[in-house]
């Protein structure tokens, strides 16, 4: 009873407004939500590309207010996305491990589900902001850590990726390695890389002290030198989470956007000249 009431009281961290809200996956009382956005001109025959947003928050707090605004965004031009509430510690009391669990099971529902939900199961880009990178990660990468009797003939693996400030190594000179103990090496995306990781966009501060940028500098030379398509821009000065705060109308927000645009165009998620409102 008592979770139950903690999940009532918290639902509006955990949910957008104007969304349709549908119950992705249920541990013990905790029932997890994920919001979902479908373009203005939505034709039940049609199927969209779709953009799966994962906040960030240390795998300890977070809201997925986060990304309420590109959600708007992008399904405004032709993608239909989605906020996910994953387990977080400080609600949940959950570890690490369950918040990638949670992340690839809302990956293998979206698919599950995408007939219904009008989308393209081969067309799914995750976004994430520091720890909901490393989940974005993590269901791209990892092989472990699914959730027991789920289909694990679904893919968990995103079709491109667009990450902020992401925690993408784990072990010693990484963020988390003294909180994840023994579990860091396993769940460190870096170490776990192989040819075929979808196309990756990566946005980072050079000031942040949370996830060096000397980590994702590593992540992507071993990315790119397996082959797979790896951008990253570097903002000078800029510490973590400084795209959570960019007022709209600064020349980095605006970079930021267009940016993204151009890595949606190319591959092929959003049509040419389909422009911003």
């Amino acid at each position: 009873m008592i979770a139950q009431q903690a999940d009532t009281l918290q639902l509006t961290q955990r949910v957008l407004p104007g969304a349709q809200v549908e119950i992705y996956k249920q541990v013990g009382e905790s029932q997890l939500r994920i919001s979902i956005f479908f373009p203005r001109a939505h034709l039940k025959k049609s199927a969209y590309p779709a953009a799966i947003f994962f906040f960030g928050g240390g795998w300890r707090r977070g809201t997925v207010k986060q990304f309420e605004e590109q959600c708007h965004d992008l399904a405004a031009r032709g993608i239909v996305t989605m906020a996910v509430d994953y387990r977080v510690s400080t609600r949940q009391k959950s570890t690490p491990m369950q918040s990638v669990q949670d992340a690839k099971s809302v990956m293998r529902w979206v698919r599950k589900n995408a007939v219904r939900l009008h989308i393209q199961p081969d067309s799914i880009v995750a976004f994430g902001g520091s720890a909901g990178g490393h989940l974005a990660l993590a269901a791209a990468v990892l092989t472990g850590f699914n959730e027991p009797g789920e289909d694990t003939t679904l893919s968990t693996r995103p079709n491109a990726l667009v990450l902020f400030n992401p925690v993408v190594k784990t072990t010693l000179g990484g963020y988390g390695h003294e909180w994840l103990a023994e579990n860091a090496e396993a769940l460190s995306p870096v170490a776990h890389l192989q040819e075929g990781v979808p196309p990756t966009l990566i946005f980072h501060g050079e000031a942040d002290t949370t996830v060096p940028i000397a980590n994702v500098e590593e992540f992507c030379q071993r990315m790119q030198a397996l082959g797979n398509p790896c951008e990253l821009y570097r903002f000078e000065g800029q510490k973590h989470g400084f795209f959570n705060s960019l007022p709209k109308d600064s020349p980095i927000y605006e970079d930021i956007n267009t940016r993204i645009d151009q890595f949606l165009t190319k591959y092929g998620y959003l049509k040419p000249g389909t422009n911003r409102n």
